[in-house]
């Protein structure tokens, strides 16, 4: 079975706590789809030191966090990680779903106003306006105007909705091309870094 890895980069600048010393200049927030919690256990000791293992021994390890909402499918669960509030409240119920206002099945992230930036398809016209809530990425955009978020995935709406209304650049991957791509919502074109993977062949999916 194969995994896909929603990863949201957020870069944030230097802040002042009371609580600490030193804030942090980089927060990682990485989301494992499909992935059950009884696997960090029962392939613990396939882990290496410096990854999930090194997590689980000296960070913080809920291990009685429950769904307070059906179904648990990907655009909700990562809607509801990165605002903290349930589908009722931030929009996103399902992968897809019939709308009343447009009268038709909708995709969770899909957005007809928008177009692809990094590539002739139509798998770019997507964008976070049928999230109705902010996300904490948003929040340390609002909290701190100088601090960056880039959010990555293999789909769209696992960079899209981690990485919220107002990220510096989402991107996602588009087989057609098989490069990843954005859309106009946040990027006019794409960014020297993300060209640097492509000419350089760093992105290899299995």
């Amino acid at each position: 079975m194969k995994y896909l890895f929603a990863l949201s980069f957020l870069f944030s600048v230097t802040v002042t706590n009371a609580q600490h010393k030193e804030s942090p200049k980089l927060i990682v927030g990485i989301v494992v789809d499909q992935m059950c919690y009884e696997y960090l256990y029962r392939y613990y000791d396939k882990f290496g030191n410096g990854g999930l293992k090194k997590l689980m021994d000296k960070g913080t390890n809920c291990r009685n966090v429950r769904y307070n909402y059906i179904p648990t499918y990907t655009g909700p669960g990562h809607a509801s990680i990165y605002t903290g509030t349930t589908p009722s409240n931030h929009g996103i119920v399902a992968n897809d779903w019939f709308s009343r206002e447009d009268k038709a099945e909708v995709n969770c992230v899909e957005d007809t106003t928008v177009r692809t930036v990094g590539s002739d398809s139509r798998y770019g016209m997507f964008s976070p306006s049928r999230l109705k809530a902010n996300t904490i990425t948003d929040q340390l955009k609002l909290t701190y105007p100088n601090a960056k978020v880039v959010s990555m995935s293999i789909k769209n709406r696992g960079a899209i909705l981690p990485g919220g209304h107002m990220s510096d650049g989402s991107y996602w991957y588009d087989f057609d091309s098989g490069k990843f791509i954005t859309s106009t919502v946040f990027k006019k074109e794409m960014p020297n870094w993300v060209n640097t993977l492509h000419s350089e062949n760093q992105i290899q999916l299995s």
